[in-house]
């Protein structure tokens, strides 16, 4: 048994189908079929039940896979701690940040930190929460940026910094007259929010109760928070924005802001990564150049009080 075996195993768990782990894996289609035939072979067990398309596991083959993604983890983990001993800070590192939160927090640490690392490579890819874990869990990124608190078995959350919720008004909105808004200001107007599987969704309708909205003759679900924006600058109503989506406003933009009534909602947002999480050193030194970019009083609980929601 060797540990190519193993990712060959992994790569065709992945895809279900021995073609495409074949070329995920550089290699021919005949060479990987051979290679997992050599290991059932020597186990005397079938992996996988090819008369299924796609191919799926045994009942074997699943338990066999799940000790194999332990194995080839643990296998990666003699380089990073070699890497770590010889003082190296160089490799890859896959991150997954959802899509409320990149286009405002990418460009404030990215700079500094690829200057300060250049042998590091940063792969960042913008997903959904739900998608980030379960690519956490098949060891496809080694750590998200997302909205916490999660309490999903086996993976680890460290909190960053907490961002305030605003609500932005239309130009000539009657709310403007006010300093402050309250939630149940906001029930009689359009309230525009995003699409069903993004977490800021579930967020602003915890906030703001969704039987209550008083919808007009036109509805609209945006896939980002500048889709959002830009309805409410374009035609009237009101959207939340988070903090960090706030600092690139206009000045007159700005202007049409209005925090919270009483205790400012907030949201707490956490690197994530999986409990058997490899290549310590370089999470260490990501998380830090982020909590540097961010004003010191967003990484403070007093400043807010943390939204509840479930995905």
């Amino acid at each position: 048994m060797t540990i190519q075996q193993l990712e060959y195993v992994l790569a065709v768990d992945k895809h279900r189908h021995f073609g495409h782990a074949a070329e995920a894996c550089f290699v021919t289609q005949p060479t990987l079929s051979a290679q997992i035939h050599k290991l059932e072979s020597e186990l005397d067990v079938v992996i996988f039940d090819r008369s299924k398309m796609p191919v799926i596991p045994t009942e074997i083959g699943l338990q066999l896979i799940e000790q194999a993604k332990k194995v080839v983890s643990e296998s990666k983990g003699i380089y990073e701690l070699i890497s770590q001993l010889k003082g190296n800070i160089s490799g890859v590192i896959k991150l997954g940040i959802i899509p409320t939160l990149a286009p405002y927090l990418l460009h404030l640490f990215i700079r500094n930190f690829i200057e300060k690392y250049p042998n590091v490579q940063l792969q960042v890819e913008e997903l959904i929460t739900e998608e980030i874990i379960k690519r956490l869990r098949n060891d496809e990124l080694d750590l998200g940026i997302v909205v916490t608190p999660l309490e999903e078995q086996g993976i680890i959350e460290k909190p960053m910094f907490y961002e305030k919720f605003y609500a932005y008004l239309s130009k000539e909105h009657q709310l403007l007259a006010n300093r402050e808004v309250k939630v149940e200001d906001l029930m009689g107007d359009d309230f525009w929010i995003l699409q069903q599987g993004h977490c800021f969704r579930d967020q602003v309708l915890n906030i703001c109760e969704q039987s209550k909205f008083q919808r007009m003759n036109f509805h609209y679900e945006s896939g980002s928070l500048e889709g959002l924006k830009n309805m409410v600058n374009r035609y009237k109503g009101v959207t939340l924005l988070p903090e960090l989506a706030t600092y690139e406003l206009s000045e007159e933009e700005k202007t049409r802001l209005r925090p919270f009534a009483g205790e400012d909602p907030i949201r707490e947002v956490s690197i994530i990564l999986n409990r058997s999480f490899l290549k310590k050193r370089l999470v260490e030194l990501l998380y830090n150049e982020i909590t540097a970019s961010i004003p010191a009083d967003m990484t403070s609980k007093a400043h807010g009080k943390i939204v509840k929601f479930k995905y």
